[in-house]
């Protein structure tokens, strides 16, 4: 970390395992980035389905800020599966919710696409891809930070680059309880979704 200080790095990019084992994954991430004209309530119910997903697949699902225009839903896992497996799980969730609801996302990066939709971009969860890590700046205009969050402060009142270099120092001394307190704990070994349509 103080290497990347001494670097004036601004925002930290993690692989979604770790030195212990680089080819299995220990972190799975969803990243909701909405098109033009889609309103920050339809990005929060999407990471509300997304949870529900997770807990129907047996995962535990945390979420944060993405610093950006959305947010991600992150959960630890266990690391056992590698990373085609953990790719090809995280392509089918965000393929069925783009057939369950075509009119709200769309799981293809192109961005014709994406107007008036969410995409659920999977592609995070590859050999060699990054996101970025909790509490990291970005390098955009306003310095936001990608911001843990309970599930419960999820709202209007929080955007996706509500948090700042300025107010992420007051957010932290005001907290009673880490927002991902039980993270690590929380993780599971990767099993398939189960199928499932939009009621």
């Amino acid at each position: 970390m103080i290497a990347l200080v001494q670097s004036a790095t601004l925002e930290i990019h993690p692989w979604g395992s770790t030195i212990a084992d680089w080819e299995r994954p220990d972190t799975l991430i969803m990243d909701l980035d909405p098109g033009d004209g889609v309103k920050w309530e339809d990005v929060i119910a999407a990471a509300k389905e997304i949870r529900s997903r997770f807990t129907e697949a047996g995962l535990a699902a945390f979420v944060k800020t993405s610093g950006g225009k959305g947010l991600h839903v992150v959960s630890p896992l266990k690391p056992k599966a590698d990373w085609p497996a953990v790719k090809t799980f995280s392509k089918r969730i965000a393929d069925a919710m783009a057939s369950d609801s075509p009119d709200r996302f769309v799981a293809t990066i192109t961005k014709s696409r994406r107007r008036g939709k969410i995409l659920i971009d999977y592609l995070r969860n590859q050999r060699g891809q990054t996101a970025v890590a909790a509490y990291s700046t970005r390098a955009r205009p306003g310095a936001a930070v990608s911001a843990p969050l309970s599930w419960d402060e999820l709202g209007a009142g929080i955007g996706p680059a509500h948090f700042t270099v300025q107010n992420v120092p007051r957010r932290l001394a005001s907290l009673r309880a880490d927002p991902w307190q039980g993270f690590r704990a929380a993780a599971a070994p990767l099993e398939q979704p189960k199928s499932r349509r939009a009621t």
